[in-house]
């Protein structure tokens, strides 16, 4: 059995000194826990994924379009979009769901 907590997620964050930790992987799933510290510097992603806000609150920006997103927010992206968060909290940290073949599933 896997299982975390956002609390493990963010100590082992903290003990690699990354904004981002890799958690779990399983076939095509990488599970992932990020943390921006200030500034949201993510690129589009080769893979379709899904972010599930674990604590604080934010701005979520996709494709053009936006929304106020906090804890248990599910959020798509699909493979090659361009996205970020901003405004968010200091406390903010989300699950990250990477899955699919490269360059996303089709439709």
């Amino acid at each position: 059995m896997s299982h975390w907590t956002p609390a493990q997620a963010l100590a082992q964050l903290h003990a690699e000194g990354s904004e981002f930790s890799a958690l779990f992987r399983h076939g095509s799933l990488e599970v992932e826990f990020y943390k921006p510290n200030k500034v949201d510097r993510q690129q589009p992603h080769t893979r379709d994924e899904l972010y599930v806000i674990a604590t604080g609150h934010g701005q979520f920006i996709v494709q053009g379009r936006e929304c106020r997103v906090g804890p248990g927010d599910v959020l798509f992206v699909p493979a090659g979009a361009e996205h970020r968060f901003y405004g968010f909290s200091e406390d903010f940290g989300t699950w990250v769901f990477f899955y699919g073949p490269q360059g996303g599933e089709s439709a």
